[in-house]
């Protein structure tokens, strides 16, 4: 039988923890940047300020002891100690001991759980328990000095050891309600002791607090001072003999006969007095987050010039805003943001190592980051505003958010309102123009990169076209203008508007009263392979090859006949070329030209390859897969090709029919958009071809001629001079 034996009692231990190493610990690896500090103190004072305010309304006498909510802080650089002081709750004894004694306990949290449903209002910043601690970051010893309205006032009193002190406090002045926390700063710290470094702290990390925090600063006033003024002065530090000799000189002036005018005895009174400046050092209070956090207002009750003054408080640009979208998310995640377009690009907007510092954003008003890439996609990195949220998972630090699908909720709707807000700039033609030109390339690269919302910002393209003139028209507005045999929409890439709208891939479409979109942007040649389709209509590019324009039954048997026509000549000229070109084909597209260089439907175009090519830091042994074979299209109507036709049928072995293949070749290279790959050698050719117009034989110039040409090359027979004048 089993053993009816009683199962021994668990024994309970407690958890030890070394405090001294459980400090250094809190000190030194929750928080990579020392400036935080500020920031969790200010924080701290701001929610002991939040509980009184919350107490004082149901009993408004707790306020009695101090009336004003205000956070202080107060430098002393003789005694090398930074004082913030907040009129906010106070701590009793029993709160000293219980939070500040006991590590990560956070009587901010405490105070949220106990509140009762009717508190939604109140928002509380701390969470963690362990803000105060990042004091020890900065200061050797700390000093709490603090009055509670229940209780007596305290100073607690540690340096990050394992112990500290609570005594009765007599020997500080009466705070009336608050805490004043004094740090003793260590040696490599007095930095935080400068007005300019807790302005910049204050400013990046509190400036939206909702209590005025005012920083005490020295000012240097003039004041000015009579003669009698300083004599009294010195009377202080005179002895008694400067005394009386200054007291016989006013008896001798008394003494003066009077002038009977009183008018005229004031003037002259006044004269005798003479003004002296004196500099003095004065305390004065500052106050350092003037700017309101207008996002937590309703938008109704905001006007166009508390949008203007807030944006540029947040940028610092001396221009107005272009647009803003203020709004709020409500239920399961809530936030409150406002979104605001720039006037104009920066120069540096595409700057890989820029870091990017758009989108801040803050938890209560706080701030938590400004580089978040979670937070909103490359191609809106010009936007800028602020995002504030009541909670967001962060770490412990308050430096850093965790990873979680709470982040993408943010971005999809900050996207979503960006998207909103530049429809609504569409609608005013000067605006979108204005927006248009400064930001095209991030709704290109939006296109390339946002497959969700990429018809939304197709909406938004505008391009030169082959009837636009000299104004931009849209992907919408060039459907309308689509005659009824149109089936797709036509686009060309290049260099520039110049380059492309001469170019002879548009000849036939032009004729044919089809509309090109001119693509001269780099970025397009990105967007457009991911945009195949514009309300259901396909992009098509007409300088890659498997362009089919709608023919009639005629124009289809005529082009049949055409290629069996022109099939010798083409044979040839694949023969001549060689691996230059992929095949040589009748062209549909051609009108005025007789030769053109068209690339494969899946790979580069000329455009794409002259991009690649300028890639400072291009992998070239990756081009050779990407480059595109080309296809040699031919015009079957144009005298050159008809005339060079005739040759081939006539001479097959005719030497000056490779000459003016290559001639054909390398014209086509350049006026397709392609760069020649022997300059050198088209050069030679065209020489040849001016001596040829010159009529200069000269036998030492013939041979030397005949020596520059490659070997590859026959020269031209001595008759060539008439075959040339046979082609034109």
């Amino acid at each position: 039988m089993a053993s009816t034996a009683q199962t021994p009692e668990p024994e309970r231990f407690a958890f030890q923890a070394e405090i001294s190493q459980l400090m250094s610990l809190i000190i030194n690896t929750f928080y990579s940047n020392k400036e935080i500090f500020l920031r969790e103190l200010i924080s701290n004072s701001s929610d002991a300020i939040d509980k009184i305010r919350f107490e004082s309304l149901t009993d408004p006498s707790k306020l009695d002891a101090q009336k004003d909510f205000f956070i202080r802080i107060v430098p002393d650089k003789e005694n090398k100690v930074l004082a913030i002081h907040d009129s906010g709750i106070g701590l009793t004894k029993a709160d000293l001991v219980n939070n500040l004694g006991t590590i990560a306990r956070s009587g901010t949290k405490a105070f949220m759980e106990a509140l009762s449903s009717g508190a939604g209002d109140i928002t509380m910043i701390g969470q963690f328990g362990v803000g105060f601690y990042s004091a020890y970051l900065v200061a050797d010893k700390v000093q709490v000095i603090t009055k509670h309205n229940d209780d007596e006032q305290y100073i607690w009193e540690s340096a990050a050891g394992g112990s500290f002190t609570i005594t009765r406090d007599t020997v500080n002045e009466p705070l009336g309600r608050g805490t004043i926390i004094r740090l003793f700063l260590k040696e490599d710290q007095h930095e935080y002791l400068e007005e300019k470094r807790l302005k910049d702290v204050v400013k990046k990390h509190s400036e939206f607090i909702g209590y005025p925090i005012q920083l005490q600063v020295e000012k240097e006033v003039e004041r000015e001072v009579s003669d009698d003024e300083e004599e009294e002065e010195k009377k202080k530090e005179d002895d008694d003999a400067e005394i009386k000799e200054v007291d016989d000189e006013k008896k001798d002036e008394d003494e003066k006969p009077q002038v009977e005018d009183a008018e005229d005895d004031e003037e002259e009174g006044k004269d005798s007095k003479k003004k002296k400046t004196v500099k003095e050092m004065t305390q004065d209070l500052q106050q350092l987050n003037l700017t309101k956090p207008i996002w937590t207002r309703n938008p109704e009750d905001l006007g166009e010039e508390d949008y203007k003054s807030f944006y540029k408080a947040l940028t610092n640009d001396w221009e107005d805003h272009l647009a803003v979208k203020h709004f709020s998310l409500e239920g399961q995640l809530e936030f409150r943001s406002i979104l605001y377009v720039p006037p104009r690009a920066p120069f540096d907007l595409f700057e890989t190592r820029k870091k990017r510092n758009n989108i801040k954003l803050y938890v209560r008003r706080v701030f938590i980051m400004d580089d978040c890439d979670d937070i909103i996609p490359e191609w809106l990195n010009f936007v800028k505003g602020v995002v504030d949220s009541e909670d967001l998972p962060l770490n412990i630090s308050r430096e850093m958010l965790q990873q979680n699908k709470i982040l993408k909720v943010i971005k999809k709707n900050l996207v979503k309102k960006c998207i909103e807000m530049f429809q609504e700039i569409e609608a005013d033609k000067d605006q979108f123009n204005k927006f248009y030109e400064a930001f095209a390339k991030n709704i290109k690269l939006g296109i390339h990169e946002d497959a969700q919302n990429r018809n939304k910002l197709a909406e938004m393209l505008r391009y030169h076209s082959t009837k636009s003139g000299d104004q931009l028209t849209s992907l919408k507005d060039y459907v309308t203008r689509m005659p009824e045999k149109q089936k797709d929409i036509y686009y060309i890439t290049g260099e520039s508007k110049a380059a492309v709208e001469s170019a002879p891939f548009l000849e036939r479409l032009k004729k044919k009263n089809f509309e090109v979109l001119f693509m001269v942007d780099p970025i397009d040649e990105y967007a457009v392979q991911q945009l195949k389709e514009y309300d259901g209509k396909k992009l098509v590019s007409v300088t890659k090859e498997g362009l089919e324009l709608e023919e009639d039954e005629d124009e289809k048997k005529q082009r049949e006949a055409q290629k069996a026509e022109f099939e010798p000549l083409t044979k040839e000229l694949k023969n001549i070329l060689g691996d230059k070109v992929e095949k040589v084909v009748i062209s549909d597209r051609l009108a005025d030209s007789p030769c053109v260089l068209v690339t494969g439907q899946f790979g580069w175009t000329a455009n794409m390859e002259r991009i690649m090519k300028a890639q400072a830091l291009r992998d070239s042994s990756m081009s050779s897969y990407l480059m595109s074979r080309r296809t040699l299209e031919i015009n079957p109507n144009h005298g050159i090709i008809k005339a060079l036709k005739e040759k081939v049928v006539a001479d097959a072995g005719d030497k000056t029919v490779k000459d003016l293949t290559w001639m054909l070749y390398e014209t086509a290279l350049l006026s397709s958009g392609f760069n020649l790959e022997d300059s050198s050698g088209f050069a030679k050719r065209i020489h040849r071809m001016i001596r040829l117009g010159l009529s200069l034989d000269d036998e030492d110039e013939a041979e030397q001629m005949s020596s520059e040409i490659p070997e590859d090359l026959p020269a031209l027979e001595e008759t060539a001079e008439s075959k040339m004048e046979e082609v034109d």
